[in-house]
């Protein structure tokens, strides 16, 4: 089992000299004053006041930029993320240099050796938002168990489409040998795949902390044996043939400037016609082809192409069976993000086979 991959983690930041430091009670507008012209924030007294200062940094940015269509949210965000990443935490042996912070085992776990530096406020609290899940665990409606997510790694926080899935499985009547599952991720969809009696799934990822995160879930249990994983693109190292292929793609189509933030849920021009054409190569003649993906890219008006619709019609390689949808709930009123959109949102289940 691979044991030598290097993690995915906040890259440790050197500072050589004197920064600005913030703490409440100071006039917020001049620190984002500073931050607006590329100047770092040091906060350096309490926990909180980097929370206060992210907050002012909300109503900072809800004044000056729209924030209603998902095109304006893409842009809000991408404008926050890259001042809210210049507002900065000190760390010391692994700990955080202000009162009243969180205790996050991650700095232990990555930087062992760094015993001074500095991380971006959002790295933080992904760090400890992640810590959390990691050590607590997250229940998944379709799973016996819970899950344990590694830092990094994609994990479902809403589940029809698992539930989409789950109802699929109970229904299939072909073998059960062999199936691959393309991005593993947290591996809840593998998990289901060996719930339901398949003897053995082959699994890839291109973001190693799935990977590493997943062979520490596993680790000398049965799964072990019967989740084989390989960190690599696409099919990556998996060459003989099977009788179910199952992908969960990213939903939306990547957009020039936007796509950094969160890059692993845009896909690009060459995914899907170089996934369909690997595909193709791997499916047994008998075989299915699950692909669970979404109506959202439509409408949210990123594009009017539907990336398996077009495969279906023009690719010559695989034909559909059946295609199953199911209403996504409605946005949590918690939700700070207008999603009015989601009231139109559908989850698809698309079961493809050989022409």
């Amino acid at each position: 089992m691979i044991t030598d991959i290097e993690v995915n983690k906040p890259e440790p930041i050197e500072i050589d000299k004197k920064i600005k430091t913030f703490k409440r009670g100071t006039e917020a507008a001049s620190a984002i004053e500073a931050l607006n012209e590329g100047e770092s924030i040091l906060i350096s007294e309490f926990y909180n006041d980097g929370i206060s200062l992210l907050h002012d940094l909300h109503k900072y940015l809800k004044l000056k930029l729209p924030n209603k269509t998902f095109k304006e949210q893409l842009k809000y965000r991408s404008e926050y993320y890259k001042l809210s990443n210049l507002i900065l935490l000190e760390i010391i042996d692994q700990k955080l240099c202000v009162k009243k912070a969180p205790s996050i085992g991650w700095l232990e776990k990555f930087y062992p050796e760094n015993n001074h530096f500095f991380l971006t406020f959002p790295q933080i609290q992904g760090l400890n938002s992640s810590w959390q899940w990691y050590q607590k665990g997250i229940s998944i409606p379709v799973l016996r168990n819970k899950i344990h997510p590694y830092y990094g790694t994609y994990f479902p926080t809403r589940f029809e489409h698992l539930v989409l899935f789950d109802n699929w499985l109970k229904r299939y009547k072909g073998l059960k040998k062999s199936a691959i599952e393309i991005g593993v991720g947290c591996g809840v969809l593998s998990l289901q795949m060996i719930q339901h009696h398949f003897q053995k799934v082959f699994a890839t990822d291109i973001n190693p902390n799935a990977i590493v995160g997943l062979i520490e879930f596993m680790g000398t249990t049965k799964l072990s044996r019967k989740i084989e994983l390989d960190f690599g693109h696409l099919f990556g190292k998996w060459e003989k043939q099977t009788e179910l292929i199952v992908f969960n793609p990213p939903w939306l189509p990547e957009i020039d400037g936007l796509s950094s933030i969160d890059s692993d849920i845009y896909y690009n021009k060459t995914l899907f016609p170089e996934f369909f054409a690997e595909a193709k190569k791997r499916l047994l003649p008998d075989g299915k082809l699950v692909l669970i993906f979404s109506n959202l890219a439509q409408i949210t008006s990123l594009t009017t192409e539907h990336p398996i619709e077009k495969e279906i019609e023009e690719g010559n390689r695989f034909q559909l069976e059946r295609c199953f949808k199911k209403s996504v709930k409605a946005a949590s009123s918690k939700t700070k993000r207008d999603r009015h959109w989601r009231s139109a949102e559908e989850v698809e289940l698309w079961v493809l086979t050989h022409i």
